[in-house]
């Protein structure tokens, strides 16, 4: 990014080369996004700061650096800027910050003089880093290390073959469980399973027909409460009891219009893959089917009977393989030290006057579970940020959260436009500190942090989505999901 022949990185006192030595840089004056950039990196990388917890005008970032003299200098908003209460000098590069780290007490370095005017110099600053990096307007776009179009094709043909070259096989765990359900299980049974083991899905198992036949999810109890509300009448246990899982399936094709010529319902195709398929089909399928999950299924036999179920892959899973495979190999993916707001990944609020983009759900504690339904449904999303006067984060709301219903039969004694986010949320505030603890739920992010950053924390257990916040207030800027990161992966 800037010229690479600068001699202010010297090598101090004779210390070995090799020797690194944790600093620490602060701005402490505020900011939306801040990014510190300095001789030690080359002056070819803009290390994002994050700020710190409880002081939000405060950002840091830690950096090791060899035993010498440095400069650097903060790219705070658009503007490159110096800490006028620390060690600063005038140069060929404007005002630049200035550290000295010695490992010989005997050592000085000459001719370093700090000049101490006063002012922020901010025309002065800009105008010597505007000689050496191409900046317009003040963009940000335009000074972070670039993306190419062959940077980025290149990043994902490597995932790509990755993907291919590795199969499912490889996500099963050494040892585990799955849950399947029958489907003449009543509903009302199925609910409480799910609620009760803590998962948000099911492979349905068909007795009579010896094979898989789908999957009951907590999107068909969100269709369920739904249903039921529509004809103006409470969930009741006894109309969930008259229901078992194969006629909800069937009257949920009647509801869709999946019909064929003569009134029957049309089967849905089971989704599933088998454990030697490669992760690059199985990650086409979840994407093309929208769906979060599906079942590794294997036969010993020709004729596919006596399946057996092994695992249910997800996106968390694949993307910890990639993560693990590429962990000491990041280099060979440039996009993975970009930040997520300069790659256009997730769902953002729309900018001022931005229009033709699809517009980021949010909701407020005091709007009914009714309400939350539908949006989840008609946007088709998996989650809706829940938000205060100032959109600020308070909390999430996620499709699994309906199981929560189950507990001491709430289900049977609520109505969906009276019962508010807040008390639904309080209402399962029990089941998560059983099956997903609430740090697990609203995992936040920057819109400075890399993409590396993004996967490795996406690829946690339990952790489906990060809402992007901007930092001290967390004002909800975006969203963005596993299915975000495999869409921009894959292209």
């Amino acid at each position: 990014m800037f010229a690479t022949n600068m001699d202010s990185a010297r090598d101090v006192g004779g210390a070995p080369s090799t020797v690194l030595i944790p600093m620490r840089f602060v701005w402490p004056y505020g900011g939306r996004s801040v990014f510190l950039s300095g001789s030690f990196a080359r002056w070819s990388e803009l290390i994002p700061m994050t700020p710190v917890e409880g002081c939000p005008t405060v950002f840091q970032a830690i950096y090791s650096v060899m035993p010498g003299y440095h400069q650097y200098k903060f790219f705070v908003d658009g503007e490159w800027r110096h800490d006028e209460h620390q060690p600063y000098v005038s140069g060929e590069y404007g005002l630049v910050n200035t550290v000295l780290l010695a490992t010989d007490p005997n050592f000085f370095h000459p001719n370093v003089t700090p000049e101490i005017t006063s002012g922020s110099n901010m025309e002065e600053d800009t105008e010597a880093f505007r000689r050496l990096v191409r900046i317009t307007d003040g963009n940000l776009t335009d000074v972070v290390p670039r993306i190419t179009e062959g940077d980025l094709q290149g990043s994902r043909h490597r995932i790509s073959v990755f993907l291919s070259a590795h199969t499912t096989y490889e996500l099963l765990p050494e040892s585990g469980k799955v849950v399947a359900l029958d489907v003449d299980l009543p509903v009302k049974q199925a609910f409480h399973i799910l609620h009760e083991q803590g998962i948000p899905l099911a492979p349905l198992w068909d007795f009579s027909k010896g094979q898989f036949v789908g999957v009951l999810t907590a999107s068909d109890f969100i269709l369920i409460l739904r249903e039921l509300g529509n004809h103006g009448s409470n969930l009741t246990e006894e109309e969930l009891e008259t229901h078992t899982i194969a006629a909800w399936k069937e009257g949920k094709a009647y509801l869709n219009g999946q019909i064929d010529g003569h009134g029957r319902a049309l089967p849905r195709r089971f989704i599933h893959a088998g454990p030697y398929d490669n992760m690059k089909d199985v990650v086409l399928k979840l994407l093309q089917n929208e769906v979060a999950t599906v079942p590794i299924i294997h036969s010993s036999s020709e004729d596919g009977t006596f399946p057996q179920l092994l695992h249910l892959a997800s996106l968390s899973g694949i993307l910890k393989c990639i993560c693990r495979y590429f962990r000491h190999s990041s280099s060979s993916l440039p996009i993975l030290q970009a930040p997520i707001c300069e790659l256009h990944v997730g769902t953002w609020v729309p900018e001022i006057g931005e229009s033709n983009c699809r517009p980021l759900a949010m909701l407020r504690p005091s709007a009914s579970l009714s309400a939350a339904l539908n949006l989840l449904v008609q946007a088709q999303v998996s989650s809706i940020p829940i938000v205060d006067d100032n959109d600020s984060l308070l909390e999430i709301y996620c499709r699994s959260d309906i199981t929560a219903l189950a507990k001491d039969r709430a289900y049977a004694h609520i109505n969906l436009n009276e019962m508010t986010i807040h008390q639904a949320l309080q209402l399962g505030q029990d089941s998560y500190s059983l099956y997903e603890p609430r740090s697990q739920r609203c995992q936040m992010c920057l819109r400075s942090d890399s993409l590396h950053k993004v996967m490795e924390r996406l690829a946690n257990p339990g952790v489906r989505r990060l809402v992007i916040v901007e930092a001290g207030s967390k004002r909800v800027e975006g969203i963005v999901s596993l299915s975000d990161i495999f869409k921009f992966l894959l292209g």
